[in-house]
């Protein structure tokens, strides 16, 4: 009797990665038009960039360019939280990491599913940023105990998307047609529903308390809120968005342009202002904003000392202008930002000998070793390197990103101190360090190339 075949976990997160982008291009045909933009600027950047063009070859990522990066969405219950860690591992999607918002006064925290291997990340790196409403900050008692219950009244998974669940965990697995079944049944839970599950006079007290806490409790699921490709020229993506009938956000989250890139930087056009119906007898109409499309373009993972020193030059550069990054000091803070981070080194060597980011390690030409110690095998050009893409995600960026779309930019002040152990309890699992995963990859790479030039791995 023939072995029953599965599925292998990555081609059912590109299939549901597909299916989610068709869907939200259905729902949102601006996002349309913002990925066609995106793909016209990185087919000018690989013209103007014979060696960028070359590099992307050479790995696999130009074939990848077209697929999108993340997702977001946002739930209100730790039993929604865990039944989207069960949905996502049939994917091969982990919890990785925790990012606190609510220094960002947005009441959520949260953790990123995505892939942990290389081969996996190569074969479709999408990852879906995962937030969960703390209830516990919205500060009026009665309107709290509501939000519980029209949370606990709800149920975001369907039947069927629950059995294909059950299914994997039991066999291990799911076949080719059952996991397209899946892919169709896990739609649902990210779908856009126009009927609010409450009157326009709930909405309104939910919406007054914190736009995002109506995003997460006024409706029958937790809707994709958005969608990103990646961009290889996110400045030119920016610049044209306007002309594309896209309100971009006034300044791009993360770090300044550099020549060689670091962490994420990310921009988005504004969220639209979508028809609702609110429930109650008369069925009254209204609007919602929320959803929108955003681009990323991802730099180096840094190493603890690297993000340490990020962390402070972009505090200082924001203490320097004195207020919240908007639209009327979007220059002034370019400038601050461009002048504040020169103190970082923006060229590969300086960045791996000073142990700021995280590199993979390979051989260029076994011919030249000499030796056993890797920085003389680099020096001779026997061993190469080249930076580990960062696969995760900054909580200053991404609480700048939910406050220009949720329209709370004046909103500065930090709620309370972030909470692991309760996200973790919540979730029913621990979350990954991603650092750990950046110094697993850049040790292993270092270990096969010792191994591929026959030296002790001792020896280096």
């Amino acid at each position: 009797m023939d072995p029953v075949r599965f599925m292998h976990p990555d081609a059912i997160r590109a299939l549901f990665s597909s299916a989610l982008s068709a869907m939200y291009k259905q729902e949102v045909p601006l996002y349309g038009d913002l990925l066609d933009l995106v793909a016209e600027v990185n087919t000018q950047t690989l013209a103007a960039q014979p060696a960028l063009a070359e590099r992307l070859r050479s790995s696999g990522d130009e074939q990848r360019l077209s697929v999108e990066r993340h997702g977001a969405i946002r739930v209100g219950t730790a039993e929604e939280l865990r039944g989207l860690r069960r949905l996502f591992a049939v994917m091969g999607m982990s919890p990785v990491g925790y990012y606190d918002l609510s220094i960002a006064a947005v009441p959520v925290h949260a953790t990123a599913f995505r892939p942990i291997e290389a081969a996996s990340l190569r074969a479709n790196p999408f990852r879906v940023f995962t937030s969960l409403l703390r209830l516990e900050l919205i500060e009026d008692p009665q309107l709290r105990e509501q939000a519980c219950q029209l949370l606990n009244a709800r149920t975001i998974f369907t039947p069927g998307v629950m059995a294909f669940i059950d299914r994997h965990e039991r066999d291990g697995g799911l076949t080719d047609t059952d996991a397209q079944a899946f892919v169709q049944e896990a739609l649902e839970t990210f779908r856009w529903h126009q009927s609010a599950t409450v009157s326009a006079q709930q909405y309104r007290a939910l919406h007054d308390q914190h736009r995002l806490i109506a995003d997460v409790v006024a409706f029958r699921g937790p809707h994709i809120n958005h969608l990103t490709p990646r961009t290889l020229d996110i400045d030119r993506a920016q610049a044209q968005m306007r002309s594309r009938g896209m309100t971009p956000k006034a300044v791009i989250e993360g770090p300044p342009p550099r020549q060689c890139p670091i962490l994420l930087r990310q921009t988005s056009f504004k969220a639209l202002q979508e028809a609702v119906t609110f429930a109650g007898g008369d069925g009254a109409p209204g609007h919602h904003t929320a959803r929108f499309g955003e681009i990323e373009q991802r730099g180096a993972a840094l190493t603890p000392a690297g993000k340490a020193l990020y962390d402070r030059l972009l505090s200082q550069a924001r203490q320097a202008l004195g207020a919240a990054p908007c639209a009327d000091n979007a220059e002034q803070y370019a400038h601050i930002l461009n002048t504040v981070f020169s103190a970082f080194p923006d060229d590969y060597a300086s960045l791996r000998t000073h142990k700021l980011a995280y590199f993979s390690y390979y051989v260029r030409d076994a011919t030249k070793a000499r030796g056993t110690n890797l920085e003389a095998l680099i020096e001779q050009g026997a061993v190469g390197f080249e930076p580990l893409v960062y696969e995760d995600f900054l909580p200053v960026s991404a609480a700048g990103i939910f406050q220009s779309n949720l329209g709370d930019s004046a909103k500065a002040e930090a709620m309370t101190q972030g909470n692991q152990q309760q996200l973790e309890a919540a979730l029913g699992a621990r979350v990954i360090d991603e650092t750990t995963l950046y110094a697993q990859a850049q040790a292993q790479s270092i270990a096969s190339c010792l191994h591929a030039l026959e030296i002790p791995a001792t020896s280096a």
